[in-house]
């Protein structure tokens, strides 16, 4: 095959990608200005970014042929700029899940701003998180892309080379850089949402940094690795339960803990206000301590 040829095929087979995923992407109508876009993501129901919802009612969504249709917010998450619209009558393909994304590689971005279907492509430039944003949000996990976030296009997929669906890209979580929110963890934000309309999250206010648990310290745990207590907030949750900078988490309810993706996510759902078990290496010797989960606002 000629170099023409393969570039020729690579062209056509992003075109199709493209062409595969734009039944399931839609138009969003939620704020005064530039519309954005959001994936059908289950029957009636729209995925889509929390920051261009600018107001609760009077919200719709346009589909690919053109029907403009009324929607209603179901649930909002500003700590994954996520929300969740039900259409009522929504025909639209469901997009199809991809599988995790690849630092390098190819993907494309695509959104329906008013103007029409549109696309931009690039690489997956870092997989990630948790990041701390600077208006305190913790990401769980992102997808870092070099593909051009055009205006209207936060909502809108992340797609693969087979218009498969890695995630759902947002501008805004960090300004003027363009993330993506995995799918697998969108789509269970988006279930939380359905369910209740929120997602509770819990903190203990910590700063920890993962380390390493020396053989000999590690008190008979068969686990390598814990998160070190680098500070204890002032009248947070840990402090009123006891826990002390130097300490080595392991542990929350039983549920190992080796890194802060562990930790993020056994603070979360029903923990959030209940006591919960913390184990936790102090002075080489293993501690149990009681800590009330509070609810980040």
């Amino acid at each position: 095959m000629s170099n023409s040829d393969a570039l020729s095929a690579l062209s056509n087979q992003m075109a199709d990608a493209v062409e595969r995923v734009a039944k399931s992407t839609v138009s969003v109508f939620g704020r005064d200005r530039q519309s954005a876009t959001g994936i059908v993501y289950a029957s009636e129901l729209v995925l889509t970014t929390d920051h261009v919802l600018e107001r609760d009612d009077n919200l719709s969504i346009a589909t690919a042929d053109g029907a403009k249709l009324p929607a209603q917010l179901v649930g909002r998450d500003p700590s994954t700029d996520l929300a969740v619209l039900r259409v009522a009558g929504l025909s639209t393909e469901i997009a199809a899940p991809s599988g995790a994304a690849r630092v390098g590689q190819l993907i494309l971005a695509v959104g329906r701003p008013e103007e029409g279907l549109m696309a931009s492509h690039g690489v997956v430039s870092a997989v990630g998180g948790p990041l701390r944003m600077g208006n305190g949000v913790n990401v769980e996990r992102y997808i870092r892309t070099d593909a051009t976030p055009y205006p209207g296009f936060s909502g809108g997929p992340i797609i693969d080379a087979t218009g498969a669906v890695l995630g759902i890209l947002t501008t805004g979580l960090a300004r003027n850089v363009a993330l993506g929110i995995p799918y697998d963890l969108a789509l269970r934000v988006a279930q939380t949402l359905t369910a209740q309309g929120y997602v509770k999250r819990g903190y203990l206010g910590v700063i920890s940094q993962r380390v390493k648990l020396p053989t000999a310290q590690r008190a008979g745990l068969s686990q390598e690795h814990g998160l070190l207590v680098m500070r204890v907030e002032d009248n947070s949750p840990a402090e009123k339960g006891g826990v002390l900078m130097g300490d080595i988490l392991t542990s929350v309810d039983g549920h190992a803990v080796s890194d802060a993706d562990d930790l993020m996510a056994l603070l979360t759902g029903e923990r959030v206000g209940r006591a919960v078990s913390l184990g936790m290496v102090r002075g080489g010797q293993l501690q149990t301590v009681s800590v009330v989960v509070g609810q980040r606002q």
